[in-house]
């Protein structure tokens, strides 16, 4: 049996090289675990191709907020056609296209009962015209009657007045009989009396008279203006251009019935032309009379002024007609199109970025904006303004020189950074 030593001093074991490494790995190991979990950054990452993305500059630039729009040219000023008067067309002078001068017959309508109206109301006017002139031929004739009546009783009465003066001094005298003397008296009373009411009756008929043919001739007046009118009407069968200009169209064949007030054609003047356009509604409060807008024809730049709005809605839009400042594009013809730059404000400085698919998605809460090396691209939340079809406004969130995507982002998912390859 072995024997041990007990006063020998104990040597420290040491740990094999084998072991140690282990050790050293694990602990490594925990580091860097440790330091993704507190200090790695655990965004969501995608990988694109750079080439496919469109990528523009913030810049602080002139902004001017403004909206196209699409208007039709038509002429500064148009007449209608209309049938004064319904009828069947008889005859067409002119077509559709035509240059016309004020008072040219364009085309005639016929009307069988406006004639047969004519016929009576004229028939009616001399059956009015033979009454007043029968009227005062009767007031006349009755004048002279009682002239003559009023003549013969004056006659009589001077001679009763003469026999009653000489019966009344005879019978102071006792020469006739009292009954003779009261006979020659009644006789000269009645006779003044009579006289007295012939004279009432002649004014009486003389005020009747003169009533009936004011009446009369009121009615002959009235008659003469109604058939004037009819007149007229049948005068406005024959539908004449109301101004020198150009027959845009002409919607009437021999033929065809016209009810009244129907729309026959039109006149344009050529003198000039306005542009009318439809607008949509969101910007009914935004417009004025007089607001700018510009177009460019055959390359050339034209300034408009709005001159009339329209303030019914139909469809979500209304109406807006601009007329040129000044000479408006020579050449121009109606129904042609224009593109107008509606403004909607002043030109001012502002900080700005360009117009993209990425609105869609975002609607400008936010964008990816690469970094300094290009390689990467951060979600970052931003404020925008106004804008027009190519920039908008930036309020807030971006400065001038930052690079910002700007195309569509529909195939990048909900990822918080980019990483661009080359």
């Amino acid at each position: 049996m072995r024997e041990v030593d007990l006063d020998r001093p104990l040597t420290k074991r040491k740990w094999p090289p084998k072991q140690i490494g282990y050790v050293s790995v694990a602990g490594l190991f925990a580091v860097i675990v440790l330091y993704n979990v507190l200090y790695r950054d655990h965004s969501s990452r995608l990988n694109v191709q750079a080439e496919r993305l469109t990528i523009s500059t913030v810049e602080r630039d002139e902004f001017q907020e403004f909206i196209p729009a699409t208007g039709s040219v038509i002429p500064i000023k148009t007449h209608y056609l209309d049938a004064v008067e319904g009828g069947r067309v008889d005859t067409v002078y002119l077509e559709a296209g035509s240059i016309v001068n004020r008072g040219d017959r364009i085309l005639k309508l016929a009307n069988t009962n406006l004639l047969l109206d004519i016929m009576y109301r004229e028939a009616e006017l001399f059956q009015q015209s033979n009454n007043l002139r029968n009227t005062r031929l009767a007031m006349a004739r009755d004048r002279l009657i009682t002239r003559g009546q009023l003549l013969d009783l004056g006659n009589r009465v001077a001679k009763q007045r003469r026999l009653f003066k000489l019966n009344a001094q005879l019978a102071e005298k006792n020469h006739i009989s009292n009954d003779k003397f009261e006979e020659s008296r009644d006789e000269y009373e009645y006779l003044v009396a009579k006289h007295e009411l012939t004279l009432q009756t002649r004014e009486q008929d003389s005020i009747y008279r003169e009533t009936q043919i004011r009446q009369l001739e009121s009615s002959v007046q009235r008659i003469e203006a109604n058939l004037e009118v009819v007149r007229q009407n049948l005068e406005n069968l024959v539908v004449k251009a109301p101004v020198s200009g150009h027959l845009t169209s002409l919607n009437a064949d021999v033929g065809e019935s016209k009810m009244l007030g129907e729309r026959l054609g039109q006149v344009d003047i050529l003198n000039g032309f306005k542009v009318r356009m439809a607008v949509d509604e969101h910007y009914i409060t935004r417009l004025n009379i007089g607001q700018l807008g510009e177009c460019t024809y055959d390359d050339t730049p034209y300034r408009l002024n709005i001159s009339k709005i329209y303030p019914e809605v139909i469809n979500g839009r209304f109406e807006v007609d601009m007329e040129f400042m000044g000479a408006g594009p020579e050449g121009i013809r109606r129904g042609q199109t224009l593109r107008i730059r509606l403004e909607l404000g002043d030109l001012s400085e502002a900080v700005l970025l360009a117009s993209g698919g990425f609105y869609q998605k975002t609607g400008g809460r936010w964008v990816f904006v690469v970094d300094a090396s290009g390689e990467l691209a951060r979600k970052r939340n931003i404020q925008l303004g106004r804008q027009n079809p190519q920039r908008y406004e930036v309020l807030g969130g971006l400065e001038p020189g930052e690079r910002v995507i700007t195309s569509s982002y529909d195939n990048f998912g909900d990822v918080d950074q980019l990483v661009l390859n080359r």
